[in-house]
């Protein structure tokens, strides 16, 4: 696998042999516009409560497996009925 230098390097040989002025500017628009983007998403004060929670689950060893989780959601749906009255309605199945 490449290192990041070795990348930079022959991005950096390559971009040397370009003579075209607009591929050379839209690179450059191109690079400015990614290093200049940070799509940094600020998590809600709930939401960094939510991940503290999660991680103190994981070290306590209180997991559940996909497949497990699957079969839950599948029987808690097996629960529900359409109503006959409505298309849309639906009803606890009791």
């Amino acid at each position: 696998m490449a290192t990041v230098d070795k990348i930079r390097k022959g991005l950096i040989d390559k971009i040397l042999t370009i003579k075209n002025k607009d591929f050379l500017r839209a690179l450059d628009n191109l690079i400015t516009s990614s290093t200049t983007d940070t799509n940094v998403v600020e998590l809600t004060v709930e939401q960094k409560e939510m991940l503290k929670m999660s991680e103190t689950d994981i070290e306590n060893g209180r997991l559940i497996s996909q497949e497990a989780m699957d079969k839950r959601n599948i029987e808690w749906l097996n629960g529900f009925k359409v109503d006959s009255d409505s298309r849309h309605s639906i009803c606890w199945n009791t």
